[in-house]
């Protein structure tokens, strides 16, 4: 009876069941979406139906809809500008793209989610929405090299899915940009901070909340859970390196003065501040079975 609770834990990354896992064998051809329809809607009608019940099916079209958007669009989902064009001109940063694709970049959800990746070729779609909000909106990294990655380790890789929310996560369908607060996200969808120790060990020893925000504690706390920043775990990319490339556009949620210089004299927290990337925003589009 898992999927009479799907709406309510398909927001999580870890265990076993917060998601269908049926993402792979779509991808593989060896499951039909429309086995998976009339197997729900033949579970609707002899035990329940409800929110969880509808929302696999919901999930089911997202997938049917970037497969015609694929067809729509054609190459123009591969572009650097999207279908939309969008004129960008991304940062060619080995180093950030590196820190990034080896889950070093100093943010805790980011990291966690890219070492699962590394390790299982399994991403939950949470993850996924926010590790591409953050190479392609805060660090301005070309986002069809993250796409690239997505290809080659994801177990449930099919192309639309894949270049589908990732050319609309960069912001290049011409529609709303979900800018995603990392920190934000961390806080609401790994409260505990569960996630992010089991996947970055070094981390283990710090509480939540401040496994979230490492870098807001000072060295004498640090000291006290056996953590050393920039060398049991990376300093965090600051601010100054981050490279927007829809600053001035409608970006859904990117708060005012997120850019600003901290106003605090703490330059932990100060930093800490100017990190504060942009506010939780969610698209149901982006949403694939998995």
């Amino acid at each position: 009876d898992l999927v009479t609770k799907y709406f309510d834990v398909r927001n999580g990354m870890l265990g076993g069941d917060y998601s269908t896992k049926f993402g792979p064998w779509l991808a593989a051809g060896c499951l039909s979406p429309r086995t998976i329809y009339h197997e729900v809607k033949k579970y609707e009608a002899q035990r329940i139906a409800n929110k969880s019940t509808y929302w696999i099916v919901f999930e089911l079209l997202c997938r049917d809809y970037f497969r015609f958007y694929a067809v729509r669009h054609g190459s123009l989902i591969f572009q650097s500008g999207g279908p939309a064009g969008v004129r960008v001109s991304w940062r060619d940063d080995p180093e950030l793209w590196q820190r990034w694709a080896t889950g070093k970049t100093g943010m805790p959800l980011v990291d966690a989610n890219m070492r699962e990746l590394a390790a299982t070729g399994w991403m939950s779609n949470r993850g996924r929405q926010n590790v591409a909000s953050h190479l392609a909106l805060d660090l301005g990294v070309d986002w069809r090299r993250g796409a690239d990655l997505f290809e080659h380790l994801l177990l449930d890789y099919d192309v639309a899915s894949n270049w589908g929310n990732w050319v609309a996560a960069a912001g290049m369908t011409g529609g709303r940009i979900n800018h995603f607060n990392i920190t934000k996200q961390s806080k609401d969808y790994d409260p505990q901070g569960e996630y992010i120790r089991h996947w970055i060990p070094e981390l283990s020893s710090i509480p939540a909340p401040q496994v979230h925000e490492p870098w807001l504690l000072s060295e004498a706390e640090l000291a006290q859970y056996g953590v050393k920043m920039g060398v049991d775990y990376p300093e965090l990319i600051p601010a100054s390196r981050f490279s927007r490339p829809h600053k001035g556009s409608r970006v859904g949620g990117d708060p005012a003065g997120a850019n600003k210089p901290p106003s605090t004299s703490n330059t932990k927290k100060g930093k800490a501040k100017q990190q504060g990337q942009a506010s939780s925003s969610n698209s149901s589009a982006s949403t694939t079975a998995q």
